[in-house]
C-alpha cells in the first residue's frame, strides 16, 4: 500500500482536477503564495539506502523496468495522451499526404527522427511540472519579469488562436466529407459537438483523458484499415524508416515536416497534464512520477508516430504509386474512393474527423492553462472555447482556402516555437530550481541541440511560405 502523502499536498493536487464548490475543473493550479521550489537537506544515511536513492533518480534499467510493468503505472497514464494529439492533428495530415503522394516512402525517417524530438522535449516539460509542482506558463509568471510574462502571453495566445483555428478547421473537414453538407453547417455542427466533449471535463481531468484515448483510438483504427486496404510494399518501408534519403525537391517537404514537430501549446499543456496525478509520500516518488511521465510521453507519441507514418504510407501506396498530385486533404478523400472503394474514404474521413475534434479540445486545455498560469485569473473551458472558435468560425463562414489557412497557422506556430522551448530548457537545467532532478550536462547538450535544429527548421519553412528560394 502506498504511504500516505500530506494532507496539503493532498488537497492542493486533488484541487487541480476537481475544485470544490461544482465548478470547472482546471489543469493549473493557482496558489495564493509562490515559494520557490526547494529540496530537503540532505541527511545521513546508510550505504545501501543512499544506493538505492541514486537509483531512484537516475533510474537504473532495474527501476524502470520494476516500476513500468505495474498497475500503479497503468493508472498513470493519460496526460501524454492528452498532447499527442497535437501531433496527428489536420495540419500535420497535410504534410504528411504531401510528403507521401510526392516523394513515396523516401520521407519515412524524417517522422522517426521528429518523433524523437518531441519525446525528449515533452518529457522535459512533464518533469518541469512534477518537480515545481507548476506549469510552464506558471513558472514564467513566477520567474520572470513582468514586462516578459506578459510578451510570453500575447505570443502563446496568438498561437492558441492559430492552432485552435486549423484543428477546428480539420473538424469541420471531417463533418463536410463524411455528412456531405456545406462547410458553414459542418463548422457549426462542430462547434457543438466540442461544446459538449468538454462537458465531462467538469467531472475531473481523468474523465476527459479516457474520451480523448477513446477518439485517438478511433483514428488509429481508422488507419488499420487504410493500411489494410493499400497494401504496401512493407520492405520498402522498413527501409525508408531508417536511412533517410532526401533531394533538392524533397528537403523542402521534409523541413515542413520536422519544423513542425513541437508544438508550443503541447509544451504548456503537459507540464499542467501532470499535476492533478495522485503523488505518493515515499522518498523517491518525484523520481517514480518522472519515470512514469516518460513512458507514458514514450508510448503515446509513438502511437502518434504510427499514425503520421500510417498516413504517409496509405498516401504513397495509393496515390505515389499511381502517379497522382495531391494538394489537398479534400482531394484526397474524394481520390480514394474510386481508388479503394467507400469504406477507404470514410475511413479517411472519420480518421480525420476524430483528429480534429480530439485536438480542438486539448487546444482548449491548452489555452485555459496558458491564459490562467501567464495571467494568474480563472477560465472557465467552455467561455474559452466559444472565444477561440470565433476566429474558425468566421474563416470557414467566410470560405477563406482551407490550405491557406493551415499554413499560415503553421507560420504562427513557427514564431511562437522558441518562446516556449527557451524557457522551459532555462527552467529544467536551474539546479536551484529542480534540485538533483536538473538537467545533467549531456541531457542540456542534447536539449539545445534539438532546440537549434528546430528554430533553424521552422526559420526555413517560415521563409519558404514568404516565397523565398533554396
Amino acid at each position: 500500500m502506498l504511504a500516505q502523502e500530506p494532507a496539503a499536498l493532498r488537497a492542493g493536487v486533488q484541487s487541480a482536477a476537481f475544485p470544490a464548490g461544482g465548478g470547472s475543473a482546471t489543469l493549473c493550479r493557482m496558489p495564493e503564495d509562490h515559494k520557490p521550489a526547494t529540496m530537503p537537506e540532505e541527511t545521513t544515511r546508510p550505504a545501501r539506502e543512499g544506493v538505492e536513492e541514486h537509483e531512484e533518480v537516475t533510474g537504473t534499467p532495474r527501476v524502470w523496468a520494476r516500476e513500468i510493468f505495474n498497475r500503479r503505472f497503468l493508472a498513470y497514464l493519460g496526460p501524454g495522451f492528452l498532447v499527442s494529439v497535437g501531433y496527428m492533428d489536420p495540419g500535420n495530415w497535410g504534410t504528411d499526404l504531401e510528403g507521401g503522394a510526392r516523394f513515396g516512402y523516401d520521407l519515412l525517417w524524417v517522422l522517426l527522427v521528429s518523433n524523437l524530438m518531441a519525446i525528449f522535449l515533452q518529457a522535459l516539460s512533464a518533469k518541469l511540472g512534477l518537480v515545481t509542482e507548476h506549469s510552464l506558463s506558471e513558472n514564467c509568471r513566477l520567474h520572470f519579469s513582468r514586462g516578459w510574462n506578459l510578451f510570453l502571453w500575447f505570443t502563446a495566445e496568438i498561437a492558441m488562436i492559430a492552432t485552435d483555428m486549423a484543428e477546428f478547421v480539420g473538424a469541420a473537414l471531417g463533418f463536410y466529407l463524411l455528412l456531405r453538407i456545406p462547410m458553414p453547417l459542418a463548422a457549426l455542427l462542430t462547434a457543438g459537438v466540442v461544446l459538449l466533449i468538454l462537458l465531462p471535463y467538469r467531472h475531473g481531468a481523468r474523465s476527459l483523458e479516457y474520451l480523448i484515448m477513446g477518439l485517438v483510438s478511433i483514428l488509429g483504427l481508422a488507419y488499420v484499415v487504410e493500411i489494410a486496404l493499400v497494401h504496401p510494399q512493407w520492405r520498402q518501408v522498413a527501409y525508408h524508416v531508417v536511412v533517410p534519403k532526401v533531394n533538392s525537391q524533397s528537403i523542402v517537404v521534409a523541413v515542413g515536416m520536422l519544423g513542425a514537430t513541437v508544438m508550443p501549446h503541447n509544451l504548456f499543456l503537459h507540464s499542467a497534464a501532470v499535476l492533478h496525478r495522485e503523488r505518493p509520500g515515499d522518498r523517491g516518488h518525484t523520481a517514480r512520477l518522472i519515470r512514469y511521465a516518460t513512458a507514458d510521453a514514450f508510448f503515446a507519441l509513438n502511437l502518434a508516430w504510427l499514425v503520421n507514418s500510417a498516413i504517409l504510407i496509405t498516401a504513397a501506396a495509393a496515390f505515389y504509386a499511381q502517379g497522382m498530385t495531391i494538394t489537398s486533404i479534400t482531394q484526397a478523400y474524394r481520390t480514394l474512393e474510386p481508388l479503394l472503394g467507400p469504406i477507404a474514404a470514410t475511413a479517411f474521413a472519420v480518421g480525420l474527423l476524430a483528429s480534429g475534434l480530439s485536438s480542438s479540445t486539448t487546444g482548449t486545455l491548452a489555452g485555459q492553462v496558458v491564459m490562467e498560469g501567464f495571467l494568474h485569473r480563472r477560465v472557465r473551458p467552455l467561455y474559452l472555447r466559444l472565444a477561440t472558435m470565433t476566429p474558425a468560425l468566421v474563416v470557414i463562414l467566410l470560405g477563406f482556402n482551407q490550405i491557406q489557412v493551415l499554413v499560415l497557422s503553421q507560420v504562427v506556430l513557427s514564431l511562437q516555437l522558441p518562446f516556449a522551448i527557451i524557457p522551459l530548457l532555462l527552467f529544467t537545467r536551474d539546479p536551484t530550481l529542480m534540485g538533483k532532478h536538473a538537467n545533467r550536462p549531456v541531457t542540456n547538450l542534447v536539449a539545445w541541440t534539438v532546440t537549434v535544429v528546430i528554430i533553424l527548421l521552422n526559420g526555413l519553412l517560415l521563409a519558404k511560405v514568404l516565397g523565398a528560394a533554396y
